[in-house]
């Protein structure tokens, strides 16, 4: 029986041909991402790829290490992401050792819970505190096998310790997703919500589309989303467009957002986006276009090249 995602890749390839990706460039350093050299009340010494940087701090600078904190969470050796103030000198946030887990529900405990990351994530356990375990159950009431999860946590010698839910949990099984219509046809701009994973420190995004065929670097298995999204591969680039801040940026596709392609859920940052994660981006990416990591989403818009293959 043959595939009929793959027939139509071929007969739109037949006929139209297959132009390559567009080549994507690097962000502009909207933020910085890496780990802590020194600091003090005034300045921040961060260790980057490339080299150091030196961030200026001051009162008005918000400094996050699981909650509020103040410079002496700014600890060496912990990573750090610092966004400076835009249009002005000053670093405006500073986010220290932190961590998201979001995938599927493995097994559940009280106060603890294992999440199945994904096929290039591996498997993680995540601690559950008492003062946020409440919050944590309104927005996520089935912590089951089989069910979606998502939290913002922070880093911690035995693993991640979760702070807030990063999203509302889906009302359906991970396996249970609605894809649309084989047939559906592409925008040439999608909406929908940007969240964030823990990518490393450079500016990169896990898209929730990439090509499973040849060595386009996508999952055999991976499930189609709720949004209807052109097929792209590693490397390819996407420009993003936080619609609650303005900024824009192109970002690199550095890995297969196969469990961002589960969640079809809605960011209410500034209005309510329609559901559909469009892309995950690395923390300095979603920084550096405005994101709080402590919100976990943006309302996006995704902007795609032309001559990009669909689905």
């Amino acid at each position: 029986m043959h595939h009929p995602e793959a027939a139509r890749r071929r007969r739109r390839a037949a006929v139209l041909g297959a132009p390559p990706d567009s080549a994507a460039a690097p962000a502009r350093p909207g933020a910085h991402a890496g780990t802590v050299l020194d600091a003090s009340p005034h300045l921040l010494v961060l260790a980057v790829p490339g080299g150091e940087v030196r961030l200026p701090l001051s009162d008005t600078t918000a400094i996050w290490h699981g909650d509020r904190a103040g410079p002496d969470a700014l600890r060496p050796g912990l990573s750090a992401v610092a966004r400076p103030y835009r249009g002005r000198p000053g670093t405006e946030r500073v986010w220290i050792d932190a961590a998201r887990v979001t995938g599927t529900i493995t097994a559940a405990a009280r106060r603890t819970v294992d999440v199945d990351l994904g096929p290039h994530r591996g498997t993680t356990t995540v601690t559950i505190p008492e003062t946020v375990y409440d919050r944590i159950r309104v927005r996520h009431p089935r912590l089951e096998p089989g069910y979606l999860f998502d939290a913002v946590c922070v880093r911690t010698p035995d693993g991640p310790r979760a702070v807030a839910p990063g999203t509302s949990q889906p009302g359906y099984r991970a396996d249970a997703l609605t894809a649309p219509e084989p047939d559906a046809s592409v925008p040439g701009e999608s909406h929908g919500t940007a969240t964030w994973f823990d990518g490393g420190d450079a500016p990169g995004a896990a898209y929730p589309a990439v090509d499973p065929e040849g060595s386009a670097g996508g999952c055999a298995d991976a499930p189609r989303g709720c949004v209807p999204l052109p097929l792209l591969s590693i490397g390819s680039g996407l420009t993003v467009h936080n619609a609650c801040t303005g900024r824009t940026a192109r970002i690199p596709v550095t890995e297969c957002g196969c469990v961002a392609a589960r969640f079809c859920d809605r960011c209410v940052q500034c209005g309510t986006s329609p559901r559909g994660r469009l892309v995950e981006l690395t923390p300095v990416a979603f920084a550096a276009l405005g994101g709080d990591l402590e919100t976990g989403c943006f309302n996006a818009v995704l902007r795609h090249d032309r001559g990009t293959r669909r689905w």
